[in-house]
C-alpha cells in the first residue's frame, strides 16, 4: 500500500510537468491556432537556461529568471517570426515551429554537447519528509507546491484581471474584439510568452530529476500534446485534470505493468475520445484571422 502511494505521488510529480507544458499548448492554441511544435524546445531551454544560471544567481535567482528569459525569447518568435503566418494556411507555422524545435535541438547539442548535464538538487531542499515508514524529498514537494501556485497565478491572470477579460473574449470571437478598436497583437505576444514561460519551468523543475540533453523535450512533447486531446483544447481545468491524471495513471501502471507505463497514456486518449471526441472537458473557439 505505502508503495502504492509512493508512485501515486511521483505520478503526480511527473504529471505536473506534463499539466505545466499542456496548460501552455493549450492557450497559445486557443487563441492564435498554433500548434507549437517547438514547445517541447523551449522546455529543454529552460532546463539548460537555469543549469547555467545557477552558478551566478543562486538556485532560487535561477529558477526565477529563467521563464523570463524564454518568456522573452518566445515573444521575440512571436513577434517576428509567427505573427506573420496567423493569417495564412496553418501547415506554415507548422513546419516553422517544426524547423524552429530542430534547430533549438542541434543548436544545443553543438554548444553543449550530445551528453547530458547532471544538475544537483539545491543542498537547501535535499532533505525528505519522513512520515512513519513515508519518505519523500523535499524537492519533490517543492514542485509540487510551485505547479499549484502556478495554475493559481495562472487562472487568477485569466480570470481577474482585464488582460484576462481580453484574452478571453479574443478566445470566443477574435473579430469582434478587433472591431471594438482593441488590438489582439500584445496579446498574442503576452499569450506566447506565458506560454513558452511555463514549458521553461517545467523544463527547470526536471532538471534536476531527469537530466539535462538537447532532446529531452521530444518525448515528453508527445505527451502534452495527449493531455491536450484528452482535457480538450480550451478547458484550462480540462488540461490540468487530464496532465494530472496522466501522470498517476503512468505512474500506477510503471508499478503494475511496467512495460505499458508508456502506452497508458494513448489507451487512455483512445479510450476518451471514443466517448468524448472534444475531450473530456473539450469546449469551442475561434481561431484568429
Amino acid at each position: 500500500m505505502l508503495l502504492l502511494v509512493e508512485q501515486i505521488l511521483n505520478g503526480l510529480l511527473v504529471g505536473t510537468y506534463y499539466t505545466l507544458l499542456a496548460l501552455g499548448l493549450s492557450i497559445i492554441f486557443s487563441l492564435g491556432g498554433v500548434v507549437n511544435l517547438a514547445h517541447g524546445a523551449f522546455y529543454a531551454v529552460g532546463a539548460y537556461c537555469i543549469v547555467m544560471l545557477t552558478e551566478s544567481l543562486g538556485f532560487v535567482g535561477a529558477f526565477i529568471t529563467t521563464p523570463i528569459l524564454v518568456g522573452l525569447l518566445g515573444i521575440f518568435v512571436e513577434r517576428f517570426f509567427i505573427r506573420r503566418l496567423y493569417s495564412k494556411d496553418p501547415i506554415l507555422t507548422l513546419l516553422f515551429t517544426f524547423g524552429l524545435a530542430m534547430s533549438v535541438e542541434q543548436s544545443l547539442r553543438l554548444i553543449f554537447g550530445a551528453s547530458g548535464i547532471p544538475f544537483s538538487i539545491p543542498t537547501f531542499l535535499s532533505g525528505q519528509l519522513v512520515i512513519g515508514d513515508f519518505l519523500y524529498s523535499y524537492y519533490r514537494l517543492s514542485i509540487l507546491a510551485v505547479t499549484v501556485f502556478s495554475i493559481g497565478g495562472l487562472w487568477l491572470l485569466f480570470n481577474k484581471t482585464s488582460f484576462g477579460l481580453v484574452m478571453r473574449a479574443g478566445v470566443a470571437d477574435a473579430e469582434m474584439v478587433q472591431a471594438m478598436g482593441i488590438s489582439i497583437k500584445p496579446i498574442l505576444s503576452a499569450v506566447f510568452a506565458i506560454g513558452v514561460g511555463l514549458a521553461a519551468v517545467a523544463g527547470s523543475m526536471s532538471a534536476s530529476l531527469t537530466g539535462v540533453q538537447p532532446a529531452m523535450g521530444n518525448d515528453i512533447l508527445t505527451a502534452a500534446f495527449v493531455i491536450c486531446v484528452l482535457g480538450g483544447l480550451g478547458s484550462f481545468w480540462g488540461v490540468v485534470f487530464a496532465g494530472l491524471l496522466v501522470g498517476v495513471i503512468k505512474g500506477v501502471t510503471a508499478l503494475y505493468i511496467p512495460p505499458a507505463a508508456e502506452g497508458s497514456i494513448y489507451a487512455l486518449m483512445v479510450l476518451v475520445l471514443v466517448f468524448r471526441p472534444r475531450g473530456m472537458f473539450g469546449t469551442r473557439f475561434e481561431r484568429l484571422d
